[in-house]
């Protein structure tokens, strides 16, 4: 979903995040957008849309948001949201197997649906919890290197890790999208470097009923 738009300058990339209700998948992406966070449970009723607008490389990319309800009686919805997707991010919580082992059934059905295509990220969040953790960090990053994915940990509550998985998964969906024209000359933007944020105030849309 790349768009060179006007003059080649503006790229939009979707982004959805997946995972069970409870493993932090909408205050991960408050805190990457508006730089928020909430102690209270927030939980997402089918669907909310965010954005951030990045400059990469001199290049304005924006990142199209999707943030998907974890209740199993959404799930049928998966495919409205994650189809045409250039990555995904799929959170379990590390002091919870049964959510790292639903992840392992997103991931199964996005390369049955979109192949090889989307860029993936296995998220273990909640790491401000680690005396409670069950999933073994090697199980995790072996599993994901197992399906060709990036793994990280992050934390919303302490605002770790979200920036660099961001900028991770933005620079793989940028080099699997040569056809934006912005593969080439981008320096070094792995990090910091390189990326500036353009965009203060992202825009926020429920595609559901709220989140």
């Amino acid at each position: 979903m790349a768009d060179t738009g006007a003059g080649g300058r503006s790229h939009q990339m979707k982004v959805v995040l997946l995972g069970e209700g409870c493993v932090g998948k909408t205050s991960l992406v408050l805190r990457y957008c508006e730089n928020k966070f909430n102690e209270k449970h927030i939980s997402t009723l089918q669907a909310s849309f965010l954005t951030k607008k990045l400059n990469i490389g001199g290049k304005r990319v924006t990142l199209n948001i999707w943030d998907t309800a974890g209740q199993e009686r959404f799930h049928a919805l998966g495919p409205i949201y994650y189809r045409d997707s250039n990555g995904a991010l799929l959170v379990y919580d590390i002091t919870d197997q049964d959510s790292f082992q639903k992840v392992q059934k997103w991931v199964k059905e996005l390369r049955k649906m979109l192949g090889d295509d989307i860029c993936l990220c296995i998220v273990g969040n909640k790491i401000d919890l680690e005396k409670n953790r069950t999933v073994e960090v090697s199980e995790a990053e072996s599993y994901a290197q197992a399906v060709g994915a990036k793994h990280f940990h992050t934390s919303a509550k302490l605002n770790k890790g979200i920036e660099d998985m961001f900028l991770d998964l933005c620079k793989r969906m940028i080099e699997r999208a040569p056809k934006a024209g912005i593969g080439a000359g981008m320096g070094t933007y792995g990090g910091q470097r390189g990326v500036d944020i353009i965009d203060d105030e992202p825009e926020r849309r429920n595609g559901g009923c709220c989140s």
